[in-house]
This record gives structure tokens, C-alpha cells and sequence, in this order.
């Protein structure tokens, strides 16, 4: 384990918690006066507090960013990407389905939207980056970094990896929560065996990119129009939750923290 990582589960997560909500109240209250930020910055924020608390540690991370490009590790990230990506997809048909067999279910959980829109106050470059760069590293430094670590001092390793996974899905959109929960518990999974945050840094990473160009390439929304391509990407998001189910059962029994 690098110095890097060692100190990284050393971050105070009260401090971090407090400056999460001071984040997210000076945009809503910014909001509120029509200035519409994004997200995004939160995600900027995050990064740089984690970079000042850890700019003594730079070795240790050029040395886990080194050591994650081995082919089989890499593989390994893109194999489990792309098998929850199909889930992913799968869980979206899902919820359309749901929606339109009981519309006034809109108006309990909100307007479900299965264009996976992003943030309307930012160009499309800047949306792309905020998706893909600063959200896949932001949010592994939180919730895989501090929040699975700290949980994992307090309770079995299983509840730490479930509710870590819990808290990141709550942060999605409706028709994400599942998905959003598996992929948590992937990462997780991936950061335990490597001890490595850039592990599921580069996997986030990869998952969003993915999802972001299918996204922008997708402008007729064949992915959710065309009942042939519909069936397909079906089929696959069924054996991906197969052999998603199998693995995390596989990997959670063999994990020790």
C-alpha cells in the first residue's frame, strides 16, 4: 500500500462531511438567486481539498497510477464496466416500463427523464469533463477513499461496502438507483482487492466516459426507440446482472479488511 492510499483513509470524514454540506448549501442558496453553477463545482471543490490534504503523498500516487496499468488488472476494469453499463441500460428499460404502466408515480418520486440529461448551466465540453473526469474521481475519493474506509473500522466489511454503495445510489436519478448501488459495490470490491484508489478511479472513469459518448452519439434515442436494439441491449443487461450477481457474491465472501 502506498503512502498515498495509507493517508487517504486517514482523512477526517467530519471535516469532509461539513465542507460536502457547505458545498452543496452555497448552491442551492446561489440557485435560489438564479445563478445556476452545476454540480460540478462541488466535484472540483472535493478534488482540490483532497489534494491539499494530501499534496505530501504525490509519490505515492504516480506509484498506484503506475501500478494499475498491469494488462490484467486492466482487463479486469474493462470487463466490469462494460458488464454494468448493460445493467445499467437494463435498469433505464426497466424503469420506463414501470413509469409508463403507472404514470402518477411521477408525481411521487418527481419527472423520470431516461435521456440521462446533465447539467443544463454548462456546455456540452464542460458537462462531458464535470460526468466523466471530475465526478469518476471526486466521488471514489469520497465514498471508496473515507467513507468505506472509515465504515469498515466500525463494521463488518460486507455493511461497510453496502452502505457506503447505499449512500453513493442516493446521489443518482431514479432510474439509476440500482445500478448506480451494483456499480458502488463493484468499485468497492476493486478497491479492497488493490488497495489502490486509482483503481476504481480509472473504472468510474471509463463507466462514465462510456455512458456519456453512447449518450451524445444516441441523438435519435435508438438505445430507447427501436424495439430490435431494445431486445438486444435487454438480453445482455439480464446476463450482465447474472454474471454481475455472481461475482460481487464470489468477491465479498473472499475480501478481508
Amino acid at each position: 500500500m502506498s503512502l498515498f492510499n495509507d493517508n487517504l483513509k486517514k482523512i477526517n470524514i467530519v471535516q469532509l462531511l461539513i465542507i460536502i454540506i457547505a458545498l452543496y448549501v452555497i448552491v442551492y442558496v446561489l440557485d435560489n438567486f438564479n445563478i445556476s453553477i452545476g454540480t460540478g463545482w462541488i466535484s472540483l471543490a472535493l478534488i482540490l481539498y483532497f489534494a491539499y490534504k494530501l499534496k505530501d503523498y504525490s509519490d505515492g500516487f504516480k506509484e498506484d497510477v503506475s501500478n494499475v496499468f498491469s494488462v490484467i488488472l486492466f482487463r479486469k476494469i474493462v470487463f466490469i464496466v462494460v458488464l454494468n453499463i448493460f445493467f445499467s441500460y437494463g435498469m433505464l428499460y426497466l424503469t420506463d416500463i414501470i413509469f409508463n404502466t403507472f404514470p402518477n408515480l411521477n408525481l411521487l418520486l418527481g419527472v423520470y427523464d431516461s435521456s440521462m440529461s446533465i447539467f443544463s448551466s454548462l456546455s456540452l465540453f464542460g458537462a462531458f469533463f464535470s460526468t466523466v473526469v471530475l465526478s469518476s474521481i471526486s466521488e471514489e475519493l469520497v465514498f471508496r477513499g473515507v467513507f468505506l474506509s472509515k465504515l469498515g473500522l466500525i463494521v463488518p466489511t460486507v455493511y461497510a461496502v453496502v452502505i457506503s454503495s447505499l449512500i453513493f445510489a442516493s446521489l443518482h436519478g431514479v432510474g439509476s438507483i440500482t445500478s448506480a448501488f451494483v456499480f458502488g459495490i463493484c468499485m468497492a470490491i476493486l478497491y479492497l482487492k488493490s488497495n489502490n484508489i486509482v483503481v476504481p478511479i480509472l473504472a468510474h472513469f471509463l463507466n462514465n466516459f462510456l455512458a456519456e459518448v453512447i449518450r451524445i452519439v444516441d441523438v435519435d434515442k435508438i438505445l430507447f426507440t427501436n424495439m430490435g436494439v431494445v431486445s438486444a441491449v435487454s438480453l445482455f443487461a439480464v446476463i450482465s446482472a447474472i454474471i454481475l450477481i455472481f461475482l460481487i457474491f464470489k468477491e465479498l465472501n473472499n475480501i478481508k479488511y
